[in-house]
């Protein structure tokens, strides 16, 4: 995927900032949900760094019945992800949405490498208080249709198509169904 509007990728500069996503807001639609000056820069990779998925404080996400994408430190892996530049505007409901404020997730600052082996400086989350649990079925549907939609290595889509989610069978919030909905749409498009 071409770079939309970000050949200069330092960003941190006045009105933007650097965003390293790795979980559901790798789907435009997701993160479009409450940060709309969202604009994808590139596919990049986060080094010595693991995905997992977790419940906050011990506690399951409301919002998607299910643990929560993390990073934690790992020697030797991997994590992909994308890279949106984000008007500063967009700071607090970033936050927000990460659940800043009540513990969540706390904001890092990681330095992820582009396809292209450009090192760049981006904000990004992590929780750090959890317990490892599985992902609902329509949290891990999100996270593999950004990956897809945004064209993360074809090895990596397959590590994470092949995540066991709960076995959650209820519904999520009709926002979610509908970015979901949306999500498909796009990527079928594309086929």
């Amino acid at each position: 995927m071409a770079n939309s509007g970000c050949e200069d990728l330092r960003g941190q500069e006045g009105e933007s900032f650097l965003y390293f996503a790795y979980g559901s807001n790798l789907l435009t639609e997701r993160i479009h949900l409450r940060n709309p000056s969202a604009e994808f820069c590139c596919v990049a990779r986060l080094q010595d760094f693991q995905l997992d998925f977790g419940n906050s404080q011990g506690k399951t996400s409301e919002t998607w019945h299910g643990g929560i994408a993390t990073i934690f430190q790992s020697p030797g892996d991997e994590v992909w992800g994308v890279v949106w530049k984000m008007n500063k505007s967009n700071l607090s409901s970033l936050d927000e949405q990460e659940g800043v404020k009540s513990g969540t997730y706390v904001p890092i600052e990681v330095n992820v490498y582009t396809q292209e082996g450009k090192e760049i400086t981006c904000r990004s989350y992590q929780m750090k208080n959890y317990e490892s649990a599985p992902p609902s079925p329509q949290y891990k549907k999100v996270i593999c249709l950004g990956a897809k939609e945004n064209g993360l290595p074809l090895e990596y889509q397959k590590k994470l198509n092949a995540i066991e989610p709960n076995d959650y069978k209820g519904e999520v919030s009709e926002e979610i169904e509908d970015i979901i909905k949306q999500g498909e749409k796009r990527n079928l498009t594309r086929t």
